[in-house]
């Protein structure tokens, strides 16, 4: 892949790793992005005038198709764990990749990936996985020819998974396993999920197409709360917590401006968040899926000092 890129939501933790690899073949990478000054920090992964940040509400048509224009693939990355204000499931993951398919379709970009999420589901109790679900159908409406990637959790430097239940790990003396931790995970690395995007980019028979992206293994929640905490030299209390009783106690920290956790995502929980037979995966796109165990260790150790270089890790 070459030529301009614009890469919508490209200022957070899979963005700056993408505008990396984006960067490294050459291409001229847009950062469109409500808050321009949040996407300087990318344009270190290039060279001079070659990561571009740009102002853009990727919900409004007009600035979407200014976004667009001239380019020569698009990438979208906006999403979000919960609701907040007018950051709704229906607007985030519905109404703006409807919007920027469309404003794709009708510039004439046929190279572009949609990132949705491993478990999106019509039929689901989450509100977060039926809106992912519906995002994908409104792109696939909008732009036949669009890459549509559901990853599994995503771990990596700087990471919302590891990281805040290490940082989580620094002061509290216990650890809830929402449903005795039996819930199943195969996280996959971020650097695999930006190959795999720009392979997709790269590639015409990817057109269309559906692929689900998790690493070499799978594990339970409570395994994963384990390493972690092997890994950071901590040993809060892993305290089994039943699905009715994390409700309960996502009812009242859901009203808090940034949650730790809410009763959707409880819901969510209630569903292994694996890859499914007979998908389209890593490997059908000729990557190598990456361990956790060969990345992690390396920026979890921050963690081991007591906290004292923990910010380093913060998304």
């Amino acid at each position: 892949m070459s030529g301009v890129v614009t890469l919508f939501g490209g200022s957070g933790f899979i963005g700056r790793h993408l505008t990396q690899a984006l960067a490294r073949r050459g291409c001229i990478v847009r950062v469109a992005t409500r808050d321009p000054e949040r996407a300087l920090i990318t344009k270190t992964s290039g060279t001079v005038g070659q990561v571009v940040p740009m102002r853009c509400a990727s919900w409004d048509a007009a600035s979407v198709a200014r976004a667009v224009a001239g380019a020569d693939a698009a990438v979208n990355l906006v999403g979000t764990l919960y609701e907040k204000d007018k950051n709704t499931f229906e607007r985030t993951h519905v109404k703006v990749p409807e919007t920027i398919a469309r404003a794709c379709q009708q510039a004439g970009i046929r190279h572009f990936v949609h990132l949705s999420a491993l478990g999106a589901n019509v039929n689901s109790a989450s509100v977060y996985a039926r809106s992912k679900a519906a995002g994908e159908a409104a792109v696939r409406a909008a732009h036949p020819d669009a890459v549509i990637l559901r990853p599994s959790v995503i771990f990596g430097p700087e990471d919302h998974f590891f990281n805040r239940f290490a940082r989580l790990a620094l002061w509290s003396p216990v650890l809830p396993l929402i449903g005795g931790g039996q819930t199943r995970f195969q996280p996959v690395y971020v650097g695999d999920v930006a190959a795999a995007i720009v392979t997709t980019l790269d590639n015409a028979t990817a057109r269309g197409h559906l692929y689900e992206l998790g690493g070499p293994a799978v594990y339970r929640f409570r395994q994963l709360m384990e390493f972690m905490l092997r890994e950071i030299d901590r040993m809060p209390k892993l305290l089994t917590l039943s699905f009715n009783a994390a409700e309960m106690l996502a009812s009242v920290l859901q009203i808090l401006p940034n949650p730790m956790l809410t009763r959707d995502q409880v819901a969510l929980l209630r569903q292994d968040n694996i890859v499914t037979l007979r998908s389209q995966t890593l490997e059908t796109l000729g990557i190598s899926s990456t361990s956790l165990e060969a990345v992690v260790p390396a920026y979890l150790a921050a963690y081991r000092t007591g906290g004292r270089f923990a910010h380093l890790a913060e998304a």
